[in-house]
Protein backbone atom coordinates (compact mmCIF):
# COMPACT_ATOMS: atom_id res chain seq x y z
CA UNK A 1 0.00 0.00 0.00
CA UNK A 2 0.77 3.16 -0.41
CA UNK A 3 2.42 5.83 2.13
CA UNK A 4 1.68 5.85 6.06
CA UNK A 5 -1.84 5.04 6.93
CA UNK A 6 -2.95 6.55 10.25
CA UNK A 7 -3.63 3.80 13.01
CA UNK A 8 -7.30 4.79 14.49
CA UNK A 9 -9.28 2.86 17.23
CA UNK A 10 -12.90 2.65 17.55
CA UNK A 11 -14.16 4.89 20.34
CA UNK A 12 -13.54 3.52 24.17
CA UNK A 13 -11.91 0.74 22.49
CA UNK A 14 -10.93 -1.99 24.98
CA UNK A 15 -6.89 -2.38 24.76
CA UNK A 16 -5.40 -6.13 24.84
CA UNK A 17 -7.86 -9.11 24.92
CA UNK A 18 -11.55 -8.78 24.51
CA UNK A 19 -13.52 -9.20 27.68
CA UNK A 20 -15.90 -11.72 26.20
CA UNK A 21 -16.37 -13.75 22.51
CA UNK A 22 -18.10 -12.21 19.59
CA UNK A 23 -21.41 -14.17 20.16
CA UNK A 24 -22.08 -12.29 23.42
CA UNK A 25 -20.91 -8.94 22.08
CA UNK A 26 -24.70 -7.55 22.27
CA UNK A 27 -24.84 -4.56 20.29
CA UNK A 28 -22.72 -6.15 17.66
CA UNK A 29 -25.70 -9.16 17.70
CA UNK A 30 -28.61 -6.24 17.49
CA UNK A 31 -26.57 -4.68 14.68
CA UNK A 32 -26.26 -8.27 12.85
CA UNK A 33 -30.02 -9.14 13.27
CA UNK A 34 -31.54 -5.62 12.75
CA UNK A 35 -29.53 -5.31 9.38
CA UNK A 36 -30.35 -8.85 8.08
CA UNK A 37 -33.98 -8.13 8.37
CA UNK A 38 -33.90 -4.96 6.39
CA UNK A 39 -31.72 -6.46 3.93
CA UNK A 40 -34.02 -9.90 3.97
CA UNK A 41 -37.21 -7.43 3.36
CA UNK A 42 -35.17 -5.27 0.64
CA UNK A 43 -34.64 -8.89 -1.28
CA UNK A 44 -37.92 -9.63 -0.63
CA UNK A 45 -39.52 -6.79 -2.07
CA UNK A 46 -36.89 -6.60 -5.25
CA UNK A 47 -38.04 -9.85 -6.32
CA UNK A 48 -41.60 -8.89 -5.95
CA UNK A 49 -41.71 -5.77 -8.16
CA UNK A 50 -41.89 -7.44 -11.57
CA UNK A 51 -44.23 -9.81 -10.41
CA UNK A 52 -46.53 -7.39 -9.50
CA UNK A 53 -46.20 -5.01 -12.63
CA UNK A 54 -46.79 -8.52 -14.63
CA UNK A 55 -49.24 -10.58 -12.91
CA UNK A 56 -51.55 -7.55 -11.97
CA UNK A 57 -50.51 -4.79 -13.83
CA UNK A 58 -49.87 -6.60 -16.98
CA UNK A 59 -46.70 -4.76 -18.09
CA UNK A 60 -43.39 -5.54 -18.85
CA UNK A 61 -42.37 -2.41 -19.97
CA UNK A 62 -43.40 -1.37 -16.50
CA UNK A 63 -41.61 -4.18 -14.76
CA UNK A 64 -38.67 -2.80 -16.43
CA UNK A 65 -39.32 0.90 -15.47
CA UNK A 66 -39.45 -0.44 -11.59
CA UNK A 67 -36.57 -2.10 -11.69
CA UNK A 68 -34.70 0.57 -13.19
CA UNK A 69 -36.10 2.97 -10.32
CA UNK A 70 -34.95 0.18 -7.75
CA UNK A 71 -31.27 0.17 -9.21
CA UNK A 72 -30.78 4.17 -10.29
CA UNK A 73 -30.05 5.07 -6.73
CA UNK A 74 -26.56 2.63 -7.05
CA UNK A 75 -26.01 5.51 -9.94
CA UNK A 76 -27.16 8.82 -8.19
CA UNK A 77 -27.25 8.47 -4.43
CA UNK A 78 -23.69 6.25 -3.82
CA UNK A 79 -21.24 9.28 -3.82
CA UNK A 80 -23.67 11.17 -1.62
CA UNK A 81 -24.42 8.72 0.71
CA UNK A 82 -20.83 7.67 1.48
CA UNK A 83 -20.18 11.23 2.39
CA UNK A 84 -23.36 11.91 4.78
CA UNK A 85 -22.72 8.38 6.33
CA UNK A 86 -19.33 10.17 7.45
CA UNK A 87 -21.09 13.51 7.99
CA UNK A 88 -23.99 12.42 10.27
CA UNK A 89 -24.31 10.09 13.12
CA UNK A 90 -24.95 6.73 11.85
CA UNK A 91 -27.17 5.23 14.19
CA UNK A 92 -29.62 8.25 13.57
CA UNK A 93 -29.53 7.63 9.90
CA UNK A 94 -29.82 4.58 10.14
CA UNK A 95 -33.06 4.79 12.01
CA UNK A 96 -34.16 7.22 9.62
CA UNK A 97 -33.65 4.46 6.95
CA UNK A 98 -36.12 2.51 8.57
CA UNK A 99 -38.85 4.68 8.62
CA UNK A 100 -38.17 5.80 4.75
CA UNK A 101 -38.49 1.84 3.92
CA UNK A 102 -41.59 1.39 6.03
CA UNK A 103 -43.07 3.98 4.49
CA UNK A 104 -42.50 2.93 1.22
CA UNK A 105 -43.14 -0.71 1.45
CA UNK A 106 -45.65 -0.06 3.85
CA UNK A 107 -47.65 2.53 1.30
CA UNK A 108 -47.32 -0.40 -1.55
CA UNK A 109 -48.56 -3.04 0.68
CA UNK A 110 -51.64 -1.04 0.88
CA UNK A 111 -52.43 -0.13 -1.98
CA UNK A 112 -51.80 -3.95 -3.53
CA UNK A 113 -54.32 -4.80 -0.46
CA UNK A 114 -56.90 -2.44 -2.00
CA UNK A 115 -55.98 -4.00 -5.27
CA UNK A 116 -54.60 -0.40 -6.80
CA UNK A 117 -51.66 -0.99 -8.89
CA UNK A 118 -50.09 2.86 -10.28
CA UNK A 119 -46.65 2.89 -11.65
CA UNK A 120 -45.19 6.40 -10.41
CA UNK A 121 -46.32 5.04 -7.21
CA UNK A 122 -44.26 1.79 -7.44
CA UNK A 123 -41.45 3.22 -9.22
CA UNK A 124 -41.41 5.95 -6.28
CA UNK A 125 -41.31 3.72 -3.44
CA UNK A 126 -38.79 1.38 -5.28
CA UNK A 127 -36.07 4.30 -5.43
CA UNK A 128 -36.81 5.31 -1.98
CA UNK A 129 -35.94 2.05 -0.66
CA UNK A 130 -33.10 1.37 -3.02
CA UNK A 131 -31.88 4.76 -1.70
CA UNK A 132 -32.57 3.83 1.88
CA UNK A 133 -30.80 0.54 1.38
CA UNK A 134 -27.75 2.04 -0.26
CA UNK A 135 -27.37 4.54 3.37
CA UNK A 136 -27.96 1.62 5.41
CA UNK A 137 -25.49 -0.58 3.77
CA UNK A 138 -22.52 1.80 4.13
CA UNK A 139 -23.58 2.82 7.85
CA UNK A 140 -23.59 -0.24 8.92
CA UNK A 141 -20.35 -1.55 7.37
CA UNK A 142 -19.00 1.72 8.70
CA UNK A 143 -20.13 1.22 11.91
CA UNK A 144 -19.03 -2.56 12.87
CA UNK A 145 -15.83 -1.56 14.09
CA UNK A 146 -17.10 0.37 16.06
CA UNK A 147 -19.03 -1.85 18.38
CA UNK A 148 -16.42 -4.92 18.00
CA UNK A 149 -12.86 -5.18 19.78
CA UNK A 150 -10.06 -5.50 16.60
CA UNK A 151 -9.43 -9.09 17.11
CA UNK A 152 -13.31 -9.76 16.37
CA UNK A 153 -13.45 -7.73 13.52
CA UNK A 154 -12.31 -10.50 11.00
CA UNK A 155 -15.08 -12.95 11.96
CA UNK A 156 -17.64 -9.85 12.54
CA UNK A 157 -17.10 -9.01 8.68
CA UNK A 158 -16.82 -12.89 7.82
CA UNK A 159 -20.80 -13.26 9.88
CA UNK A 160 -21.93 -9.98 7.88
CA UNK A 161 -20.77 -11.81 4.36
CA UNK A 162 -22.51 -14.84 5.29
CA UNK A 163 -25.57 -13.20 6.26
CA UNK A 164 -25.78 -11.65 2.78
CA UNK A 165 -25.19 -14.20 0.71
CA UNK A 166 -27.71 -16.69 3.20
CA UNK A 167 -30.18 -13.93 2.67
CA UNK A 168 -29.77 -13.13 -0.34
CA UNK A 169 -30.18 -17.38 -0.76
CA UNK A 170 -33.25 -17.58 0.48
CA UNK A 171 -34.67 -13.74 -0.25
CA UNK A 172 -35.76 -15.09 -3.97
CA UNK A 173 -37.78 -18.21 -3.51
CA UNK A 174 -39.47 -16.31 -0.12
CA UNK A 175 -39.99 -13.40 -2.33
CA UNK A 176 -41.82 -15.08 -4.77
CA UNK A 177 -43.94 -17.83 -2.65
CA UNK A 178 -45.34 -14.90 -0.64
CA UNK A 179 -46.12 -13.24 -3.75
CA UNK A 180 -48.24 -16.22 -4.77
CA UNK A 181 -49.58 -16.66 -1.73
CA UNK A 182 -50.98 -12.91 -0.93
CA UNK A 183 -49.62 -10.24 -3.33
CA UNK A 184 -49.32 -7.62 -0.92
CA UNK A 185 -47.58 -9.90 1.68
CA UNK A 186 -43.77 -8.95 0.78
CA UNK A 187 -44.09 -5.55 1.14
CA UNK A 188 -46.10 -5.93 4.42
CA UNK A 189 -43.12 -8.40 5.32
CA UNK A 190 -40.65 -5.72 4.04
CA UNK A 191 -42.42 -2.74 5.99
CA UNK A 192 -42.14 -5.30 9.46
CA UNK A 193 -38.81 -6.11 9.01
CA UNK A 194 -37.78 -2.13 8.98
CA UNK A 195 -39.72 -1.71 12.55
CA UNK A 196 -37.83 -4.93 13.82
CA UNK A 197 -34.59 -3.43 12.49
CA UNK A 198 -35.54 -0.19 14.27
CA UNK A 199 -36.10 -1.34 17.04
CA UNK A 200 -32.58 -3.03 17.17
CA UNK A 201 -31.23 0.04 16.35
CA UNK A 202 -32.38 1.64 19.44
CA UNK A 203 -31.45 -1.11 21.60
CA UNK A 204 -27.80 -0.59 20.73
CA UNK A 205 -25.57 1.42 23.04
CA UNK A 206 -22.20 2.39 21.90
CA UNK A 207 -21.62 5.06 19.57
CA UNK A 208 -21.41 3.99 15.56
CA UNK A 209 -18.56 6.41 14.85
CA UNK A 210 -15.78 8.88 16.34
CA UNK A 211 -16.10 12.28 17.09
CA UNK A 212 -16.38 14.57 14.50
CA UNK A 213 -15.50 18.19 14.12
CA UNK A 214 -18.39 20.76 13.30
CA UNK A 215 -16.41 22.78 10.92
CA UNK A 216 -18.61 23.24 7.97
CA UNK A 217 -17.80 20.99 4.90
CA UNK A 218 -18.70 20.78 0.75
CA UNK A 219 -20.20 17.62 -0.32
CA UNK A 220 -17.72 17.88 -3.95
CA UNK A 221 -14.77 18.73 -1.31
CA UNK A 222 -15.26 15.55 0.63
CA UNK A 223 -15.98 13.36 -2.26
CA UNK A 224 -12.78 14.34 -3.54
CA UNK A 225 -11.18 13.57 -0.27
CA UNK A 226 -12.02 10.36 -0.37
CA UNK A 227 -11.67 9.46 -3.66
CA UNK A 228 -8.14 10.88 -3.66
CA UNK A 229 -7.37 8.78 -0.21
CA UNK A 230 -8.10 5.57 -2.05
CA UNK A 231 -5.82 6.74 -5.01
CA UNK A 232 -3.19 7.08 -3.31
CA UNK A 233 -2.99 3.40 -1.47
CA UNK A 234 -2.03 1.14 -4.03
CA UNK A 235 -2.45 -2.16 -3.17
CA UNK A 236 -6.64 -1.30 -2.87
CA UNK A 237 -6.72 1.01 -6.16
CA UNK A 238 -5.21 -2.00 -8.28
CA UNK A 239 -7.37 -4.60 -6.37
CA UNK A 240 -10.11 -2.41 -6.69
CA UNK A 241 -10.04 -1.78 -10.64
CA UNK A 242 -8.97 -6.05 -11.10
CA UNK A 243 -12.00 -6.74 -9.33
CA UNK A 244 -14.32 -4.42 -11.16
CA UNK A 245 -13.25 -5.93 -14.21
CA UNK A 246 -13.91 -9.53 -12.65
CA UNK A 247 -17.47 -8.55 -12.18
CA UNK A 248 -18.14 -7.63 -15.74
CA UNK A 249 -17.39 -11.04 -16.36
CA UNK A 250 -19.38 -12.70 -13.88
CA UNK A 251 -22.61 -10.48 -15.76
CA UNK A 252 -21.59 -12.46 -18.72
CA UNK A 253 -21.44 -16.05 -16.73
CA UNK A 254 -24.68 -15.02 -15.27
CA UNK A 255 -26.39 -15.40 -18.52
CA UNK A 256 -24.64 -17.92 -19.97
CA UNK A 257 -25.75 -19.98 -17.47
CA UNK A 258 -29.28 -19.66 -17.98
CA UNK A 259 -27.95 -20.12 -22.12
CA UNK A 260 -26.81 -23.42 -21.81
CA UNK A 261 -30.04 -24.28 -19.34
CA UNK A 262 -32.21 -23.57 -21.87
CA UNK A 263 -30.04 -25.04 -25.40
CA UNK A 264 -29.98 -28.16 -23.36
CA UNK A 265 -33.68 -28.66 -22.77
CA UNK A 266 -33.77 -27.72 -19.43
CA UNK A 267 -36.60 -25.84 -17.34
CA UNK A 268 -35.78 -22.03 -15.52
CA UNK A 269 -36.57 -24.42 -12.40
CA UNK A 270 -32.63 -25.64 -13.20
CA UNK A 271 -31.28 -22.16 -13.47
CA UNK A 272 -33.11 -21.71 -9.49
CA UNK A 273 -31.86 -24.66 -7.94
CA UNK A 274 -27.91 -23.81 -9.46
CA UNK A 275 -28.24 -20.35 -8.34
CA UNK A 276 -29.18 -21.44 -4.69
CA UNK A 277 -26.36 -24.56 -4.84
CA UNK A 278 -23.92 -21.46 -5.72
CA UNK A 279 -25.21 -19.37 -2.72
CA UNK A 280 -24.17 -22.32 0.04
CA UNK A 281 -21.18 -22.21 -2.01
CA UNK A 282 -20.72 -18.44 -0.67
CA UNK A 283 -22.09 -18.86 2.34
CA UNK A 284 -19.71 -21.62 3.41
CA UNK A 285 -16.66 -19.10 1.67
CA UNK A 286 -18.01 -16.48 4.02
CA UNK A 287 -18.13 -18.23 7.23
CA UNK A 288 -14.44 -19.85 6.80
CA UNK A 289 -13.08 -16.50 5.67
CA UNK A 290 -11.47 -15.45 8.79
CA UNK A 291 -9.91 -18.61 9.04
CA UNK A 292 -8.19 -17.55 5.17
CA UNK A 293 -7.76 -14.35 6.81
CA UNK A 294 -5.10 -15.15 9.55
CA UNK A 295 -2.98 -17.94 7.34
CA UNK A 296 -2.39 -16.45 3.97
CA UNK A 297 -1.52 -12.99 2.66
CA UNK A 298 -4.48 -10.53 1.35
CA UNK A 299 -2.17 -10.41 -2.39
CA UNK A 300 -2.07 -14.38 -2.15
CA UNK A 301 -5.76 -14.86 -1.09
CA UNK A 302 -6.39 -12.67 -4.53
CA UNK A 303 -4.21 -14.11 -6.73
CA UNK A 304 -5.67 -17.63 -5.43
CA UNK A 305 -9.13 -16.74 -6.06
CA UNK A 306 -8.46 -15.10 -9.78
CA UNK A 307 -6.60 -18.27 -10.73
CA UNK A 308 -9.74 -20.64 -9.17
CA UNK A 309 -11.87 -18.36 -11.58
CA UNK A 310 -9.42 -19.16 -14.54
CA UNK A 311 -9.52 -22.91 -14.07
CA UNK A 312 -13.92 -22.72 -13.13
CA UNK A 313 -15.55 -19.98 -15.61
CA UNK A 314 -14.12 -21.70 -18.98
CA UNK A 315 -14.88 -25.07 -17.65
CA UNK A 316 -18.51 -24.17 -17.47
CA UNK A 317 -18.96 -24.77 -21.41
CA UNK A 318 -18.05 -28.71 -21.19
CA UNK A 319 -21.44 -29.15 -19.45
CA UNK A 320 -24.68 -29.01 -19.27
CA UNK A 321 -25.09 -31.42 -16.55
CA UNK A 322 -27.04 -29.70 -13.45
CA UNK A 323 -24.70 -31.02 -10.63
CA UNK A 324 -21.69 -30.08 -12.66
CA UNK A 325 -22.79 -26.57 -13.21
CA UNK A 326 -23.88 -26.32 -9.70
CA UNK A 327 -20.63 -27.33 -8.42
CA UNK A 328 -18.54 -25.56 -10.83
CA UNK A 329 -20.73 -21.71 -9.76
CA UNK A 330 -20.44 -23.09 -5.86
CA UNK A 331 -16.80 -22.98 -6.49
CA UNK A 332 -16.54 -19.48 -8.08
CA UNK A 333 -19.05 -17.83 -5.24
CA UNK A 334 -16.79 -19.71 -2.33
CA UNK A 335 -13.47 -17.97 -3.37
CA UNK A 336 -15.32 -14.66 -4.23
CA UNK A 337 -16.98 -14.25 -0.27
CA UNK A 338 -13.37 -15.44 0.64
CA UNK A 339 -11.93 -12.54 -1.34
CA UNK A 340 -14.71 -10.32 0.03
CA UNK A 341 -13.85 -11.14 3.85
CA UNK A 342 -10.28 -10.74 3.43
CA UNK A 343 -10.50 -7.35 1.11
CA UNK A 344 -13.26 -5.88 3.36
CA UNK A 345 -11.27 -6.48 6.72
CA UNK A 346 -8.31 -5.29 5.01
CA UNK A 347 -10.49 -2.07 4.28
CA UNK A 348 -12.35 -1.28 7.20
CA UNK A 349 -8.88 -1.86 9.19
CA UNK A 350 -6.72 1.04 7.17
CA UNK A 351 -9.60 3.73 6.30
CA UNK A 352 -9.70 5.91 9.16
CA UNK A 353 -13.57 5.96 10.80
CA UNK A 354 -14.28 9.60 9.59
CA UNK A 355 -14.06 8.36 5.66
CA UNK A 356 -15.50 4.87 6.06
CA UNK A 357 -18.85 5.72 4.32
CA UNK A 358 -17.10 7.52 1.65
CA UNK A 359 -14.23 4.81 0.57
CA UNK A 360 -17.11 1.93 1.03
CA UNK A 361 -19.21 3.80 -1.51
CA UNK A 362 -16.45 4.35 -3.75
CA UNK A 363 -15.11 1.33 -4.08
CA UNK A 364 -18.89 -0.29 -4.30
CA UNK A 365 -19.76 2.44 -7.56
CA UNK A 366 -16.65 1.00 -9.12
CA UNK A 367 -16.70 -2.87 -8.45
CA UNK A 368 -20.07 -2.68 -9.46
CA UNK A 369 -21.03 0.00 -11.75
CA UNK A 370 -19.82 -1.05 -15.02
CA UNK A 371 -22.22 -4.56 -14.26
CA UNK A 372 -24.80 -2.89 -16.86
CA UNK A 373 -22.48 -2.71 -19.17
CA UNK A 374 -20.77 -6.38 -18.60
CA UNK A 375 -24.91 -7.55 -19.21
CA UNK A 376 -25.51 -5.97 -22.08
CA UNK A 377 -21.84 -7.48 -23.69
CA UNK A 378 -23.27 -10.77 -22.82
CA UNK A 379 -26.16 -10.34 -24.64
CA UNK A 380 -24.40 -9.03 -27.56
CA UNK A 381 -21.77 -11.66 -27.90
CA UNK A 382 -24.14 -14.76 -27.06
CA UNK A 383 -26.33 -13.97 -29.41
CA UNK A 384 -23.29 -13.35 -32.01
CA UNK A 385 -21.03 -16.19 -31.02
CA UNK A 386 -22.83 -18.97 -28.91
CA UNK A 387 -22.28 -20.00 -25.15
CA UNK A 388 -18.85 -22.16 -25.81
CA UNK A 389 -16.82 -19.12 -27.49
CA UNK A 390 -18.22 -17.12 -25.15
CA UNK A 391 -17.05 -18.79 -22.22
CA UNK A 392 -13.48 -19.59 -23.84
CA UNK A 393 -13.28 -16.35 -24.04
CA UNK A 394 -14.01 -15.39 -20.50
CA UNK A 395 -11.53 -17.57 -19.55
CA UNK A 396 -8.81 -15.80 -21.78
CA UNK A 397 -9.65 -12.72 -20.51
CA UNK A 398 -9.53 -14.24 -17.06
CA UNK A 399 -6.15 -15.45 -17.18
CA UNK A 400 -4.81 -12.33 -18.72
CA UNK A 401 -6.09 -10.62 -15.38
CA UNK A 402 -4.58 -13.60 -12.73
CA UNK A 403 -1.13 -13.25 -14.47
CA UNK A 404 -1.58 -9.19 -14.26
CA UNK A 405 -2.54 -9.54 -10.73
CA UNK A 406 0.70 -11.83 -10.10
CA UNK A 407 3.05 -10.27 -11.37
CA UNK A 408 1.59 -6.51 -10.40
CA UNK A 409 4.15 -4.93 -8.04
CA UNK A 410 0.79 -3.11 -6.44
CA UNK A 411 -0.86 -6.16 -6.14
CA UNK A 412 2.41 -8.14 -4.60
CA UNK A 413 2.91 -5.57 -2.50
CA UNK A 414 -0.05 -7.08 -0.51
CA UNK A 415 2.16 -9.91 0.37
CA UNK A 416 3.26 -8.00 3.21
CA UNK A 417 -0.29 -7.79 4.48
CA UNK A 418 -1.35 -10.21 7.33
CA UNK A 419 -5.11 -9.11 8.81
CA UNK A 420 -4.40 -11.35 11.80
CA UNK A 421 -6.87 -9.47 13.39
CA UNK A 422 -4.01 -8.75 16.17
CA UNK A 423 -3.84 -5.31 15.84
CA UNK A 424 -4.15 -3.19 18.59
CA UNK A 425 -5.41 -0.28 16.68
CA UNK A 426 -7.37 -0.07 13.42
CA UNK A 427 -4.58 -0.85 10.57
CA UNK A 428 -2.82 -4.31 9.70
CA UNK A 429 0.65 -5.67 9.93
CA UNK A 430 2.69 -3.91 6.54
CA UNK A 431 5.99 -3.72 5.53
CA UNK A 432 6.49 0.43 5.00
CA UNK A 433 7.06 1.15 1.07
CA UNK A 434 9.32 3.85 0.11
CA UNK A 435 6.86 5.99 -1.39
CA UNK A 436 5.52 9.80 -0.37
CA UNK A 437 3.37 9.14 3.11
CA UNK A 438 -0.18 9.98 2.52
CA UNK A 439 -0.84 13.48 4.53
CA UNK A 440 -1.80 12.60 8.06
CA UNK A 441 -5.90 12.02 8.37
CA UNK A 442 -8.32 12.03 11.64
CA UNK A 443 -11.29 5.76 7.05
CA UNK A 444 -17.27 -4.13 -2.08
CA UNK A 445 -14.78 -4.42 -0.97
CA UNK A 446 -18.16 -6.62 -2.31
CA UNK A 447 -20.04 -7.58 -5.89
CA UNK A 448 -23.10 -7.95 -5.89
CA UNK A 449 -22.72 -8.99 -2.78
CA UNK A 450 -24.46 -7.84 -2.79
CA UNK A 451 -22.94 -8.51 -3.34
CA UNK A 452 -22.18 -5.81 -5.57
CA UNK A 453 -19.59 -7.23 -3.32
CA UNK A 454 -15.77 -7.97 -4.60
Amino acid sequence: MSGVVEKVAAPDEPRGEPSAPLRRNRDFLMLWFGAGLSMLGGRLSVVAYPLVMIWQGGSTIGAGLVGFAALLPTLLVQLPAGVLVDRWDRRRLMIWCDVAGFAAMGSVGVALLFGHVWLPHLMAAAFVEGGATIFYRLAERAAVRNVVHPRHLPAALAQNEARGRAFGLVGGPAGSSLFALVRWSPFVATAIGHVLALVMLLLIKRDFQTGRSDEPRRLKAEIREGIGWLLRQRFLRAAVVLVAATNILFQVMGLALVVIIKDSGGSPAAVGVISVVSGVGGVLGALSGSWWVKRLPLATVIILSFAAWTLLMPAVALTANLFALGGLFAGMTFCGAVMNVTAGVYQVQITPDRMQGRISSVILLVTSGANSFGVMGAGFLLSGFGSTPTLVGVGVVMLLITVGAAVSPAIRSGNDIRLTGEADGAEPETKPEPEPAAAPEPEPVAARRDSEEI
